[in-house]
């Protein structure tokens, strides 16, 4: 079982870069089952309907959201769908659900999205514990449980790919746009790596036109970001599962 999962969308234009090259990697990568994260698809900050009727087009099996789950109201349509979960620690009652469990080769995926804390303004609850919870809740209706963690802080990541290592198949980092060099399968066998890194403009500040990034920082006054343009790339990473459920191999894409 090959399960690919793909860095954060940035805008209309990450969501074209996905569409020109899944093809080539699904097909020479063999790839069974895609995630992607989709909470930046909408010009850096949410999903849209069209945007997220663009992306299950490509036959997508998970969306992942983020911080920005709640950017564009659109979102409140299409939440309860099967293909969107959105990060599981959020207050209780609110919409949407933290984690589904798809079929697959007759293999039943389990895929968690946790929202980290440390560094990221948003309401949340503890994502060690509710993770915690889940797992326990899980691990015996899923054969293989993939995380995707959108945290800031490397040290959170890190920590929770420690706490999860052998109760889960994978947990990957999203949230940075910089895809990391340190995957690796955990002492316990979990595979994991901090940051996936994302899809949409090469030349940019983690997507953002690089003047009005640059602009902010320099005065520290108020720039509204804005996609940058020009040549685009992806990042993702492949996570190789043998019979066993375990993961046997990660590969890291920047294409």
């Amino acid at each position: 079982m090959k399960i690919l999962a793909v860095g954060d969308l940035i805008g209309n234009s990450g969501i074209q870069e996905l569409k020109k090259k899944l093809p080539t990697i699904k097909k020479e990568e063999q790839i069974d089952f895609i995630i992607v994260n989709g909470e930046n698809a909408a010009e850096g900050m949410g999903l849209t309907q069209t945007n997220f009727n663009d992306i299950l087009a490509l036959n997508i099996d998970v969306i992942t959201m983020g911080n920005h789950t709640w950017g564009k109201k659109d979102i409140f349509k299409f939440i309860d769908h099967e293909k969107i979960i959105r990060p599981a620690n959020y207050p209780k009652g609110v919409v949407g659900k933290g984690y589904h469990i798809y079929n697959c080769h007759n293999k039943k995926i389990a895929v968690i999205n946790l929202i980290g804390r440390v560094d990221i303004n948003v309401l949340s609850e503890n994502p060690f514990i509710i993770a915690k919870e889940l797992v326990e809740n899980i691990q015996n209706k899923a054969d293989i449980i993939i995380v995707d963690f959108h945290a800031e802080a490397t040290a959170e990541k890190i920590a929770m790919g420690y706490y999860l290592d052998g109760k889960v198949t994978a947990v990957y980092g999203t949230h940075t746009h910089v895809q990391t060099a340190d995957e690796k399968i955990l002492p316990k066998g979990t595979g994991y790596i901090t940051d996936i890194g994302m899809t949409g403009p090469k030349n940019s500040v983690i997507g953002m036109d690089i003047s009005a990034s640059i602009k902010r920082f320099e005065t520290t006054l108020p720039e509204k970001y804005k996609i940058a343009t020009g040549e685009c790339m992806l990042n993702s990473v492949i996570f190789h599962i043998d019979d066993n459920n375990k993961v046997k191999n990660i590969k890291r894409l920047t294409l």
